[in-house]
């Protein structure tokens, strides 16, 4: 067990792996890194399964059938991402049945039904069903169409990830939606103990674009202060959500429901493989250590952090105040932040529909060699 790991557990951080493939589950390296790397859940995205699905020739046979039966592309994507995902949910049922929140696997829906609030519901429902799992998740992108699919969801018993969240704003909506969702749950009679949620806010991507528009401020003659805020907005952001988080999940409208059974939407890290080279590569792992809180690393990250990773503390609580006034001075040398969520969200909706087509076609690719 990696002591470096271990330390981040112990001080309250869930990690999990942004990675998923048939090959991980069958070889028993996923089992391995439950074991050894205080793994104690996965996600998943189209672009890792498509990855997966091109490398591996596990998928073949599965492919074959499915193809001799008629299967069209989507019936094939269904059936290949919820058998890994229902295999992985037994790798992972033995931290789920120790923990009250952990030991979980997350499943997104169509990424074509973003902005379609029935059709996101009728996938979640459809994955839901397919993957039979106590311990799955089914990822709803936090669009102004997916808000409602939130709620109907967890109305119904369905556990979800909240994906694709980068503002403030936006966040308060989705936990919003949770709980409004929790109390239909309540009022239909259900056991709301059995009801899973986290909220997946984007960490790396705001860098990406607010050290963008720096760089350009920096060439417009003020170099010296928009070059001294690189680096710093998106774990400003982060705090600032956090501070969001407490805010809600101190209330009486929360407390009404802990009350009843519900469990707490916990903050999810997304996005936390370090970009810019410069930078320190554990950075979105040091610097957003909470309790009650779940990072998701891509495989890098998740051994950068074993070999090199510090953990200094709850380094999160209370903090919302020093977020603010970074996010502050970036407005005062230019930075138009609200433009540079809008930029995010409008953006992060698009990478999702294209990393499904990216996977449309790689699957499509595997049938057409089948056929």
């Amino acid at each position: 067990m990696s002591d470096r790991l271990q330390e981040l557990t112990d001080a309250g951080v869930s990690i999990w792996l942004d990675d998923l493939s048939r090959e991980r589950i069958e070889t028993g390296n996923l089992a391995d890194l439950v074991k050894e790397k205080s793994v104690v859940g996965v996600t998943t995205n189209p672009t890792i399964f498509a990855s997966a699905i091109a490398d591996g020739e596990r998928y073949d046979d599965q492919v074959r059938k499915l193809v001799s039966e008629g299967a069209d592309v989507t019936k094939v994507i269904f059936e290949l991402t919820t058998e890994d995902v229902r295999n992985a949910c037994d790798v992972l049922a033995p931290v789920a049945d120790g923990s009250p929140s952990d030991g979980r696997v997350s499943i997104e829906v169509e990424p074509d039904l973003a902005n379609d609030t029935e059709g996101t519901v009728a996938s979640a429902r459809a994955l839901w069903k397919a993957v039979d799992r106590p311990n799955a998740l089914i990822k709803i992108p936090a669009t102004r169409e997916g808000l409602p699919a939130i709620t109907t969801a967890i109305s119904e018993g369905i556990s979800v990830n909240v994906t694709l969240i980068f503002s403030e704003a936006r966040y308060r909506e989705v936990m919003d939606a949770y709980l409004t969702g929790l109390e239909q749950a309540r009022d239909a009679g259900r056991d709301l103990s059995s009801i899973q949620s986290v909220a997946s806010f984007f960490v790396s991507r705001v860098d990406t674009e607010v050290d963008k528009r720096l760089e350009g401020i920096a060439r417009e003659g003020q170099s010296e202060i928009a070059l001294a805020l690189r680096g710093k907005a998106a774990v400003a952001n982060a705090l600032v959500a956090y501070g969001a988080f407490e805010e809600v999940f101190g209330s009486q409208r929360w407390r009404d429901l802990e009350a009843a059974g519900a469990r707490r939407q916990r903050p999810l890290w997304a996005s936390t493989g370090v970009k810019n080279p410069d930078y320190d590569d554990t950075m979105y792992v040091r610097d957003l250590v909470v309790p009650e809180t779940v990072n998701t690393m891509p495989e890098k990250t998740l051994e950068a952090f074993a070999d090199h990773g510090e953990v200094l503390g709850d380094v999160v609580t209370g903090k919302a105040g020093e977020g603010s006034a970074l996010l502050e001075r970036l407005r005062e040398v230019g930075v138009d932040f609200d433009d540079v969520m809008l930029v995010l969200e409008t953006e992060g909706v698009d990478k999702f529909k294209k990393s499904w087509q990216e996977l449309v076609e790689t699957v499509q690719g595997q049938m057409d060699k089948a056929a």
